[in-house]
């Protein structure tokens, strides 16, 4: 409901101005509250073949998903970064957990008799080194 003032002037009376207050309040923003934050869009940053620099990152994440492989640093939050200039070869191996281990255990499960496939992130250098010698020369 609006508040209306009017009331009937007389020749010696001052002019009275009409006073209106706000029928509803103002309300804020409910789309960003407190205690929701944004997004931390982890996961893949880098696909399959795509060419790298050193120190890109190439996929983020909370828990082990991505394991390092070739040049591969390991950061840590979880952060998995290219050490070296090259191209990512993203690669699926088996894994053989340290069974004693408390959290292999727990998210591990009941898969003792099972083969583990885990995703690893490899980093192959534009420039091959030339360290390599021959068994014999050795």
């Amino acid at each position: 409901m609006q508040k209306v003032t009017l009331q009937c002037l007389k020749a010696d009376q001052p002019l009275l101005t009409t006073i209106r207050n706000a029928s509803k309040k103002t309300g804020g923003s409910t789309r960003n509250k407190k205690g929701h934050p944004r997004p931390k869009h982890r996961g893949w940053r880098v696909l399959d073949g795509h060419n790298v620099s050193e120190g890109t990152i190439l996929a983020t994440q909370l828990t082990t998903r991505f394991h390092p492989g070739l040049n591969v640093g390991f950061g840590r939050n979880g952060t998995l970064f290219a050490m070296e200039h090259g191209k990512v070869v993203i690669t699926c191996e088996t894994i053989d957990p340290n069974w004693d281990h408390s959290w292999v255990q727990r998210n591990y499960a009941g898969r003792q008799d099972q083969t583990i496939y885990k995703k690893f992130f490899n980093v192959i250098p534009e420039k091959q080194h030339q360290r390599f010698r021959l068994v014999e020369e050795v």
